[in-house]
């Protein structure tokens, strides 16, 4: 009677010589034939629009090379779009981050309701930036419910003017980018070990204490990114400072500045330009979060799963 085969007879094991060989000790193998795809994608949709809008942006209709760059910062209107777009999106994302993170931490333990609650919070996805704004210009508005009953129990005389101005896109960014924050912290946190905490607990440490000194630090690295992935959501705001927005003055921001180049002036160059501008205010922002996030996570690389 044969001898049954074992696992290494049915495994065929490149020689180390051959190419092959070299190629999986480097961890290079056929595994990688299914990123192909993904990054045929990437270079598509992303990389190559990229470098096309920044060869266009050295282009202009007129002057020399760097035309574009000197006239959108010589330009105070168009200069004044970097302020107007950070203006809205980093106090968006730090209300939303923190917003998230306190509804966030009681739940973390909980397990009646946090399905529900769940559900209730990420409703607003659903809806979409369009529809958000048409709803506030009917609920908001000076004639919108709010108004009126607040004007029928007498805490104000005349309607508040939360549209049309920096306040109506504030709010706007608020509700369509809460859900977002709040899916990605839960995730984290609730992917960190809670013997961690008990340890502290155990140790005499008070519940602000443990959470300072214990989750906070493990917190980082969800906190940080989440952060990044709303002020880039915020960052590009585009139908809600139109619809709700004043896209003349408060809420001219570099989005729109960069449509209208393109698709009023069919200054291509101008729009990409402006469009350049913004990819490296946001580059920089990013990589000035995510420095914070290295120096403020202490632990191990596999805490938690966000």
């Amino acid at each position: 009677m044969s001898a049954a085969p074992s696992y290494g007879d049915a495994v065929t094991i490149a020689p180390i010589g051959s190419l092959r060989g070299r190629l999986k000790a480097r961890g290079i193998d056929r595994g990688l034939l299914l990123a192909v795809p993904a990054m045929v994608f990437v270079v598509l949709l992303f990389v190559y629009p990229f470098l096309y809008g920044l060869m266009l942006s050295f282009q202009p209709q007129h002057g020399d090379a760097f035309a574009s760059y000197r006239q959108f910062f010589s330009d105070g209107y168009l200069r004044a779009t970097i302020w107007n777009t950070l203006r809205l999106a980093l106090p968006v994302a730090v209300v939303n981050v923190a917003g998230a993170m306190a509804v966030a931490y009681p739940l973390r333990k909980a397990r009646r309701g946090r399905q529900a609650l769940s559900t209730a919070f990420i409703v607003p996805i659903t809806f979409g930036t369009v529809l958000v704004s048409d709803g506030m210009l009917t609920y908001l508005g000076p004639n919108g419910w709010l108004n009126q009953v607040l004007q029928d129990i007498g805490l104000i005389h005349s309607p508040l003017v939360l549209i049309h101005n920096y306040w109506g896109v504030f709010i706007s960014l608020l509700i369509t980018g809460f859900p977002f924050a709040f899916l990605l912290s839960l995730s984290h946190l609730t992917g960190i070990d809670p013997a961690f905490e008990r340890a502290a607990a155990a140790l005499g440490a008070s519940p602000w204490q443990r959470f300072r000194r214990v989750i906070l630090p493990l917190w980082a690295p969800g906190i940080g990114i989440t952060f990044c992935l709303l002020f880039m959501l915020a960052f590009a705001v585009f139908p809600s400072a139109e619809l709700v927005g004043n896209p003349s003055s408060t809420t001219h921001v570099l989005s729109i500045a960069a449509y209208f180049e393109a698709y009023e002036r069919y200054d291509y160059s101008m729009a990409c330009a402006i469009t350049i501008v913004a990819a490296l205010v946001e580059l920089l922002i990013v990589a000035v979060v995510l420095t914070w996030r290295a120096r403020a996570y202490h632990g191990a690389s596999t805490v938690g799963k966000g």
